[in-house]
């Protein structure tokens, strides 16, 4: 029996290119693209914090106590009616330079398949190229970076960590805003315990006060407290130089800490290595980088035992995936600062047992809550990312401007 002839036995050799012609040109018109974005909308609010907040960096004089946070909100909508929210956020000087540079490089999302999220990041990063690839301008791209993989996991059905790929539906939690050094002894043991009854499942408080003698007295306070067992981590917000950093460290070593954080410059890559090396407590570092080679270089010295990527502050979540393969890789573990409501999804996704920081103040931007329970911050089941912004987020907004058409 003859068989029937194949497309190719059927098509001349001229007819073929014609065909792989014309499906290569649909492909760069993106033909294969099942929706576009159609418009975009940024917002520069301002959430007042409830009381001043002061770490080292204050007591030592290098900043003003924080009273404070400035966001950026990106809002995008596609022609088939998805929508995705992101944001990036400067605590006191620079969130209306991300909101400047959002307004400038916004119209180039009109009309980009909503899918090829790494593709527009590079877009983006190339409009504004001339002022850098790292820092404000790329803090800039990390809101509509993080709106669009809201929006891409909203057209899944499932939340961002499952889009992912999760390793666990619930990621250890631990609690910063109760242990800053502007808060007294009495206040930080209270707040720790309000956050033990709440389900945290550790405790961070600030040290790097000129005086050292004064942060152990207060860690020795709050491990008593605490118990024996229970997670305590310490920062101290680059304020040591590298001999204070190795005699406060062998000093803390007594009390067991799950990690130092940010005990030297934060780019001192070698200084932050030697410690690794010398001390018992691990280390953890990286919150004030803004780029995946800076965190590269932390992974690559051996400078951490906790790598702590910010999703905004690295340029969103298409670098932070970057920075997570690189970890992954090293066999670090992973901290991610700040920004609970990204971050329980990506530290979800993350191999080696991560821990992810709460922090309440961000709460009334949403309308939603994040559950926690037995020490851990559950991966909530609604789609995206799983928040949406309150009326009180729109209340606090001082400037905001609409690209594109309406749906």
């Amino acid at each position: 029996m003859t068989s029937e002839p194949t497309f190719l036995d059927r098509t001349s050799a001229t007819e073929t290119s014609a065909v792989n012609e014309r499906h290569f040109s649909a492909l760069q018109r993106g033909e294969a693209s099942v929706d576009r974005i159609a418009s975009v909308r940024i917002s520069h609010a301002i959430l007042p914090l409830k009381t001043s907040i002061s770490d080292a960096k204050v007591l030592t004089g290098r900043q003003k106590p924080m009273t404070e946070i400035a966001f950026l909100f990106a809002e995008i909508t596609t022609e088939a009616g998805f929508e995705g929210v992101g944001y990036s956020y400067s605590k006191r000087a620079g969130g209306k330079g991300q909101y400047a540079h959002a307004r400038e490089i916004a119209p180039d999302l009109i009309g980009e398949d909503p899918n090829d999220i790494q593709r527009i990041w590079t877009k983006l990063v190339w409009a504004g190229a001339s002022v850098g690839r790292s820092g404000l301008s790329t803090q800039a791209i990390a809101a509509f970076d993080i709106a669009l993989w809201d929006l891409k996991a909203k057209r899944a059905g499932l939340p961002l960590a499952k889009l992912l790929g999760a390793h666990r539906d619930s990621v250890a939690c631990y609690n910063t805003s109760g242990g800053f050094l502007s808060s007294s002894i009495e206040e930080v043991l209270e707040n720790s315990s309000a956050a033990i009854e709440r389900g945290i499942g550790g405790i961070k408080v600030k040290v790097g006060q000129p005086d050292t003698r004064i942060d152990l007295r207060r860690v020795a306070a709050i491990r008593e407290h605490l118990g024996e067992d229970f997670p305590l981590m310490v920062d101290a917000n680059q304020q040591w130089n590298r001999s204070t950093a190795i005699r406060m460290g062998r000093k803390l070593e007594e009390f067991e800490l799950t990690w130092i954080e940010e005990p030297l410059d934060a780019y001192d890559a070698e200084g932050h290595a030697d410690l690794a090396r010398e001390l018992a407590t691990p280390i953890a570092t990286g919150e004030m980088l803004t780029s995946v080679a800076e965190h590269a270089e932390l992974i690559w010295h051996r400078s951490v035992d906790f790598i702590q990527p910010d999703a905004p502050r690295v340029g969103g979540i298409t670098p932070f995936l970057k920075i997570m393969s690189l970890g992954e890789h090293a066999r670090v573990r992973m901290a991610p600062h700040f920004a609970m409501e990204i971050h329980l999804h990506l530290a979800a996704a993350y191999e080696h047992d991560p821990w992810v920081e709460h922090f309440e103040w961000l709460e009334p931007l949403f309308n939603e809550r994040l559950d926690i329970a037995d020490g851990r911050m559950i991966v909530p089941a609604r789609p995206g990312l799983g928040f949406s912004l309150s009326d009180q987020a729109r209340a606090w907004t001082s400037d905001a401007e609409r690209f594109g058409s309406d749906v």
